[in-house]
């Protein structure tokens, strides 16, 4: 079966969407073969690297601060004109994410094109916490909507959402069009055993941890993250406890400098770590050797991270603004409270006053959470038994098949 993942960008720092394509493509290696079509610089230096065929039609300036409205947003006739040449050559088509030119591609070709042959996960994109956050902007997105998204949705076999509390909140925020949504879930693969190169690795960014408890938090560096929060609430219970914290990952926003000052500021400057992205046998070194996970987030989908964590059988510590909250709680491998400095603090306060006992307990539930609920295994044979109802592709049966089994390692193929 071959899938074509309509995304913005294939840069490794731009988060869960990306990881969860990554993760459910290893889970099905052989059975359904991914290919991504993007708005990055075909010169992008991460594509040299990136273990599935991206076609790179874009100028790699979406996002960036430093240019243009137009050239932020992505704008490629390139991309359109791709879309409507070979979106037919796949038996699906799979759109990740909104508010971009990728999306306004997608609506412009697919309904025509694939008709009910294409999917839209949403990623958390119409959650109200944008619209709340920065009003001006939302503006734009309703005009979008009716333009172009709206469209999209409408037309689309599905609308799919990686938890209950995801399609709920996006409800009633964006009116004029209707569509069908389906809750698949988002899944993450088995991480590699434990290995002691990979303490070594994340040693050998951060040697003065040698020996050190601390909690990770390990998620891009932006406003709805709650980092300033996690600093505010550390310092409260820094003097008391014997702990540091690691704050991993990337600053695309420059809020490093002010979350460093605000550290300096309250005392623990020497207690917090900044080690920025941490990949491959760091990034598993971290989530192997923390005490516990920690992602204060003011809204998060589904959080890629966070069923990485438990699947390293590593307690999480985060807010009900994450969507599979829920799951985390019931699971008991995890605590939650509210996304302020009073809740933050709430949470560091009750996972240090347990006891080890208690915590190895809740590592034990947090690797059963995941096995039952984020397993990529798990959540792509949801999604396969979806497209099967559809009547997408006879080779579909077999591949739920191979779901029920232990994962495979992902093929090679050329960027």
């Amino acid at each position: 079966m071959r899938v074509l993942h309509v995304i913005a960008s294939a840069d490794p720092r731009s988060g869960g969407p990306l990881e969860g394509i990554l993760q459910q493509d290893r889970a099905f290696s052989g059975y359904v073969v991914s290919e991504l079509v993007t708005l990055d610089a075909p010169q992008s230096d991460f594509l040299e690297s990136f273990p599935l065929t991206v076609f790179a039609l874009g100028s790699g300036n979406i996002g960036r601060r430093d240019r243009t409205l137009l050239s932020r947003y992505g704008f490629s006739f390139a991309y359109v004109e791709w879309l409507r040449r070979n979106a037919t050559q796949y038996d699906c088509v799979i759109v990740h994410g909104l508010w971009n030119f990728a999306t306004m591609a997608a609506a412009l070709v697919l309904p025509v094109v694939m008709k009910d042959r294409y999917y839209v996960y949403a990623h958390g994109m119409m959650d109200p916490w944008f619209a709340r956050h920065d009003p001006k902007k939302h503006f734009f997105k309703r005009l979008s909507w009716l333009a172009f998204e709206g469209r999209l949705l409408s037309r689309a076999r599905a609308v799919l959402f990686t938890a209950p509390e995801e399609e709920d909140l996006a409800k009633g925020q964006f009116w004029g069009w209707s569509y069908n949504g389906a809750v698949v879930g988002y899944g993450v693969a088995e991480p590699p055993q434990s290995r002691p190169e990979d303490g070594l690795a994340f040693h050998e960014i951060l040697p003065a941890l040698s020996g050190r408890r601390f909690l990770l938090f390990m998620s891009r560096i932006h406003p709805k993250k709650g980092c300033d929060l996690l600093v505010s609430a550390f310092a409260h219970v820094a003097e008391n406890h014997d702990v540091d914290l690691v704050i991993a990952g990337p600053d695309e926003m420059g809020l490093m400098p002010g979350l460093k000052a605000l550290a300096s500021e309250l005392g623990v400057s020497e207690r917090i770590h900044w080690p920025g992205m941490l990949q491959g046998s760091a990034k598993w070194g971290a989530y192997h050797e923390a005490e516990a996970f920690i992602l204060p987030s003011h809204q998060e989908n589904f959080g890629v991270v966070i069923a990485e964590a438990m699947a390293c059988a590593l307690p999480v510590l985060t807010t009900n603004k994450v969507n599979i909250w829920r799951e985390v709680e019931a699971s008991g491998g995890g605590i939650i409270r509210n996304d302020d400095e009073e809740g933050v603090v709430e949470l560091l306060r009750s996972w240090l006053a347990l006891s080890d006992v208690q915590k190895r307990k809740m590592a034990e539930s947090a690797r059963r959470g995941f096995e039952r609920q984020f397993s990529a295994q798990y959540v792509a044979k949801r999604f396969l038994d979806l497209l099967s109802g559809h009547g997408v592709h006879g080779a579909l049966e077999a591949a739920s098949a191979v779901s029920r089994h232990s994962p495979s390692e992902a093929g090679s193929r050329p960027a």
